[in-house]
């Protein structure tokens, strides 16, 4: 429904003559990592990651389930700008990007040193969108633009040491043109206050900047302490964000004054997190066989979303490698994943069938047969049989509870097949939600249902994330409207909202 893939530093690079590498895969408590790295450069690379979790879940007092391999954040890990836009074929170089669905998490990270302390990192860019990832799995709060980003960069900034310290506050360099902006650029009255703006391109950046130093300013100056909370709560309960903003922070004129007087300052105060090693985990290394490594390009361009422009390139490229490994379960399931993205539904469900040849529990195989079916099933309604359909997401939830996307499938083959769902499946999508939260068709679908069995309470509060979300800028004014909808207790002219969006975005996922 709505992309929520951020790509940072575009520039045009030389390609790699040839793609060669000897690719490893790192799994620890919350990544799974792939890269063309020695085994110690990617174990060090590991243990950062992981650090720089844990001081995260520390300072915000977070919780830290158990999670399975659908839960942990996949992270593809390049040597440079360069070989990452050869893999990906983006056909620019950047320092990485991430997306999130109900199928997985993923980050693009490019390893790149700055050049100069007002220059991006890659550590940056990931701590950057692993905050968003972390800040959306703990919340369902409604959080304005500004410090959905403001908090963003503030974790981005963090200097992770091998001590086991983590260290947060430190100097968003890479923003300072727009932290020494005029405040008459984007004044804190617009920022704090109207968070259905419109931004251009400058605004835009002083909403990383501004908020960032904003954020960075409420967090750590003492005479503002808890005003952040107390303007959360104010939109929560009803307030506008300008109301709210003037309740909480009071002269916004004298904010905007003493916010320039802050960005002058000599230094700034942080906070030193102490990570207990004994939570890092055990971090497992392993090389990829010819045939994982083979079919990992294809895998990768997979999971970053294949659109109409690059199914079909995608789907023959799997064609080409899978024809060498028939009997293989990870690149037959990864040429079902690309069949069916290309929309040859046969093909896909021919190619889990070989691959749960191979692996009977391949989980990504039976998702992919189930989703293949559904698909058929809608070309042929007369011929569909939804009770087998959902055996194979069954199946799938069997192996892998944890795992959200076989939730939400099964709810949707109630909507595909015109039946009611059950109390079950609807149990299950909700749970799905729980597990995926950063996947926004996933709530909509959940927003809606609840919005139907009159659970308005529950709505409002799985919607606001939707609502705060930064990127949306074509869901905003839809989103406005089921707010206002639904905090006047009116489900009909919520979910009449909804569906009149779903039906001009449809998901044909």
């Amino acid at each position: 429904m709505i992309a929520r893939m951020v790509l940072l530093l575009a520039a045009l690079l030389t390609f790699p003559a040839v793609a060669s590498a000897e690719w490893q895969q790192a799994k620890t408590r919350h990544f799974i990592i792939y890269a063309d790295w020695d085994s110690p450069s990617l174990r060090d690379y590991a243990a950062k990651l992981e650090r720089f979790d844990q001081a995260v879940r520390s300072a915000r007092k977070m919780q830290d389930p158990q999670l399975s391999d659908a839960g942990r954040l996949t992270i593809y890990v390049f040597k440079d700008p360069a070989t990452l836009a050869y893999f990906t074929e983006t056909g620019t170089g950047t320092l990485g990007f991430y997306t999130s669905r109900a199928s997985g998490a993923f980050a693009y990270v490019a390893r790149y040193k700055p050049h100069g302390p007002g220059d991006y990192s890659s550590d940056i860019l990931f701590f950057h969108e692993y905050a968003h990832h972390l800040m959306f799995q703990s919340s369902t709060d409604y959080y304005p633009p500004w410090l959905v980003e403001g908090f963003a960069e503030l974790l981005a900034t963090a200097i992770v040491d091998e001590d086991g310290t983590v260290t947060f506050g430190s100097a968003a360099n890479h923003r300072s043109a727009g932290v020494f902006a005029p405040d008459h650029d984007f004044p804190i009255s617009a920022m704090v206050g109207d968070a259905d703006r419109r931004l251009n391109g400058w605004e835009s950046e002083l909403l990383y900047s501004r908020g960032w130093l904003l954020t960075h300013y409420l967090t750590f100056e003492p005479s503002r302490k808890g005003q952040i909370d107390r303007y959360v709560d104010g939109i929560r309960s009803g307030m506008t964000p300008l109301d709210s903003a003037k309740a909480a922070f009071g002269d916004l004129l004298q904010l905007d004054r003493d916010l320039d007087s802050y960005a002058r300052r000599g230094s700034l105060t942080g906070t030193v997190v102490h990570i207990d090693p004994s939570k890092i985990g055990a971090i497992d290394i392993r090389q990829l066989s010819d045939a994982e490594a083979a079919i990992l390009p294809v895998r990768m361009e997979s999971d970053m979303g294949a659109n109409k422009v690059t199914a079909d390139r995608i789907a023959g490229k799997a064609r080409r490698i899978a024809g060498r490994y028939p009997n293989v379960a990870f690149v037959q399931s990864s040429l079902a994943q690309a069949e069916h993205d290309a929309r040859n539904y046969a093909a896909a469900n021919t190619a889990a069938d070989h691959a749960l040849a191979a692996d009977p529990n391949n989980v990504r195989a039976l998702i992919y047969k189930g989703r293949a079916l559904m698909q058929l099933a809608k070309a042929n309604p007369a011929a569909a049989n939804w009770n087998d359909i959902r055996g194979w997401f069954i199946r799938a939830n069997h192996l892998d509870p944890e795992n959200p996307e076989p939730l939400m499938l099964n709810f949707r083959t109630y909507e595909e097949g015109g039946s009611a769902p059950t109390s079950s499946a609807v149990q299950g999508l909700l749970y799905a939600l729980v597990l995926a939260p950063q996947d926004d068709t996933l709530r909509l679908m959940a927003v809606r249902q609840l919005l139907a069995e009159g659970r308005l309470e529950e709505a409002r509060k799985d919607f606001g994330p939707l609502a705060s979300n930064p990127h949306a800028d074509s869901f905003r004014s839809t989103a406005k409207a089921i707010v206002v909808a639904m905090h006047a207790s009116d489900a009909s002219t919520a979910i009449a909202l909804i569906d009149a969006w779903n039906s001009k975005h449809p998901d044909d996922d």
